[in-house]
């Protein structure tokens, strides 16, 4: 892998990691505004530091070795580097799985997103979708059913890891649904400064589980991911610090988010069948659909602004 090809893909895992967790940022910003500065200071240095490393740095490598245990802990992280041919073949051999995994976690996500939660109306037909809401546990049953039977045929482990995929957006649904009313407590009641940092950083892991299934889409190589995804979660804290009421008038990042999502999404299937994928075209599309996105919040801004 030559220096133009891991630039590109550690831009790309940056600027999708960014736009996944603005969310994420806003609710930070809003919580420290209600914490004392030592309290802030604390979360934002040693926040940053669990951030990084913790999850969006153990969370690939454990991904990876789960998905080929004989690699073992160090074979996990330096897979995709290693010239060993055993090395190779338990890759190759499980990758397919983790990919269907992770395709059907994003297009789950996205399709939640596109029928169930408020949002500003960038393209034609969002409104249509979020008027069925209803639809939701329809379309990705059936979503589902078609993906494992298609797989039966070619790879039973790969059925499996759609059914894993799916299994994991529910679970992980779960957790962000009890993170969004925590957030309501955390803004409206009387916990105490540690308690929130304990949260927030149960609500940072819960967000950062799509950037981590997402990056598989750029790359396997686990330190990518880590350098890719940490300068990414840099990013985030900087906006949590100085610019969150600005990210805010940007009305549209979050849908340049989503149809990333779905995209690499389905890149993610794509590839778990063993259809080859250039590694340039996940991070061409991540910049092409958040760069429309974001030239098109900048037209929704009042002149005034």
């Amino acid at each position: 892998m030559d220096i133009l090809s891991i630039v590109l893909i550690i831009g790309g895992l940056c600027l999708f990691e960014t736009i996944t967790s603005i969310d994420n940022a806003i609710i930070n910003a809003e919580v420290l505004s209600t914490m004392s500065e030592r309290a802030k200071r604390w979360f934002l240095l040693w926040g940053l530091v669990f951030a990084v490393f913790a999850v969006r740095g153990l969370l690939p490598w454990l991904i990876v070795w789960l998905s080929a245990p004989s690699l073992g802990p160090i074979g996990a992280l330096t897979a995709t580097f290693s010239s060993d041919p055993l090395v190779i073949a338990a890759i190759e051999q499980s990758a397919p799985i983790l990919l269907m995994g992770g395709g059907t976690f994003l297009i789950f996500l996205f399709f939640h997103w596109l029928f169930l939660e408020d949002k500003n109306f960038g393209l034609k037909g969002e409104r249509f979708f979020s008027s069925k809401g209803v639809w939701f546990f329809a379309v990705v049953s059936i979503i589902l059913a078609a993906l494992v039977w298609v797989a039966l045929d070619y790879n039973t482990m790969v059925a499996f890891g759609a059914v894993v995929g799916s299994t994991a957006f529910f679970i992980v649904h779960g957790f962000r649904q009890n993170a969004e009313q925590a957030e309501k407590k955390m803004l409206h009641g009387n916990m105490t400064d540690l308690s929130k940092i304990f949260y927030l950083e149960v609500i940072d892991a819960t967000f950062s589980i799509d950037g981590v299934v997402g990056a598989f889409a750029f790359t396997m190589a686990v330190p990518l991911i880590l350098i890719g995804n940490g300068l990414g979660a840099f990013v985030v804290r900087e906006l949590t610090i100085r610019n969150v009421e600005n990210i805010k008038k940007y009305l549209y990042l979050k849908n340049g988010a989503m149809y990333s999502i779905f995209f690499l999404g389905i890149i993610m299937i794509m590839d778990s069948f063993g259809i080859a994928i250039p590694f340039w075209v996940s991070p061409i599309i991540t910049f092409g659909i958040v760069g429309f996105f974001f030239a098109k919040s900048i037209r929704a801004i009042p002149k005034s602004a």
